[in-house]
């Protein structure tokens, strides 16, 4: 489903130039459960931004379910993030005026998918993540557990084939971490593809292969070999 083939991201900071990622390789098969761990400045949120279609590599192969990215139109990637990949972030990025249910059902309109197939998928996806009964409460209304898990029901109920999420228990309590981490498993456990970015080696550990990147390249892919 994810190969990287030699990936390179080079930034421009002032006369320095800073290798975000170094000739990196990865594959990441479908129905994986993959996380991809490492310290702060160590390439790990380049190499979402670049799996998620929000970056481009300079240099290398990225495929996606084996088609290179880099031959997309802007539009082509737009839909892909739309409909292929269900972003979860840290920060939940929610829309403060509108209710649970409204952010889940935010992207769908976008998709212009019709109202009633929208309204199914809404109740269904708040359901999933234990949230029925909160559907007309805002953002300001919910625990920060109850917004991730109001972010991972707008990602449900676009029906990507990949789960990218980026920090998902960071802003979070242990216990409230816990209960996010059994939801990914759910989906895991249901055949969807997930890789977790992360720093932490407890949350890394949770999933079936780990991922280890440092100054930009790849230390560890977790792969077996022969």
């Amino acid at each position: 489903m994810i190969v990287f083939r030699d990936v390179s991201k080079i930034y421009q900071i002032g006369d320095t130039e800073v290798h975000a990622l170094d000739h990196a390789n990865i594959n990441i098969q479908d129905g994986e459960f993959v996380s991809i761990i490492g310290p702060s400045g160590s390439g790990k949120s380049t190499m979402m931004n670049i799996i998620g279609c929000l970056d481009m590599a300079d240099s290398g192969l990225y495929l996606l379910d084996g088609q290179p990215i880099e031959d997309y139109s802007e539009s082509e990637l737009a839909k892909v993030r739309s409909k292929k990949i269900g972003f979860i972030f840290q920060s939940f990025n929610l829309i403060g005026n509108l209710t649970a249910e409204e952010n889940v059902e935010l992207p769908m309109i976008y998709q212009r998918i019709p109202k009633a197939e929208r309204k199914r998928r809404v109740d269904e996806a708040l359901k999933k993540v234990k949230l029925s009964g909160r559907e007309k409460h805002k953002p300001n209304e919910l625990s920060g557990g109850q917004q991730q898990r109001v972010a991972i029901a707008r990602a449900i109920a676009s029906r990507p084939s990949l789960f990218l999420t980026d920090e998902p228990t960071g802003n979070l309590d242990s216990a409230t971490g816990r209960e996010i981490m059994a939801l990914f498993h759910e989906l895991h456990a249901q055949g969807n593809t997930i890789v977790l970015i992360t720093h932490d080696e407890s949350i890394a550990k949770q999933a079936s292969r780990s991922i280890h990147i440092l100054d930009g390249k790849v230390v560890d892919s977790g792969e077996v070999t022969s």
